[in-house]
């Protein structure tokens, strides 16, 4: 997969679908099963270690840093999407 990156070697906010894609595979399930509100651990049994392999994954991915509430307020896929939004600048 590969990521769009503007001239000043940025990050942009991803697609949506794309995250999916990234999240699903950090978790080993399909992306269907992975709905913008699904709860990581309440609907799809992901423990503490991996919620934390995705954050850090996203960290990379998209080169910015969480702070630790904001680490506790990613539950599902739009609230991940919604603050990676927040973080980068939009295509």
């Amino acid at each position: 997969m590969s990521i769009s990156q503007p001239d000043t070697g940025t990050a942009i906010a991803p697609d949506k679908e794309e995250l999916r894609s990234t999240v699903a595979g950090i978790l080993d399930i399909e992306t269907a099963d992975l709905t913008d509100n699904a709860h990581f651990m309440e609907d799809l049994a992901v423990d503490s270690l991996m919620a934390l392999e995705v954050v850090v994954a996203l960290e990379k991915t998209y080169r910015v840093k969480f702070t630790e509430s904001e680490l506790r307020s990613v539950v599902s896929l739009q609230q991940a999407y919604d603050l990676l939004a927040q973080k980068l600048p939009t295509p």
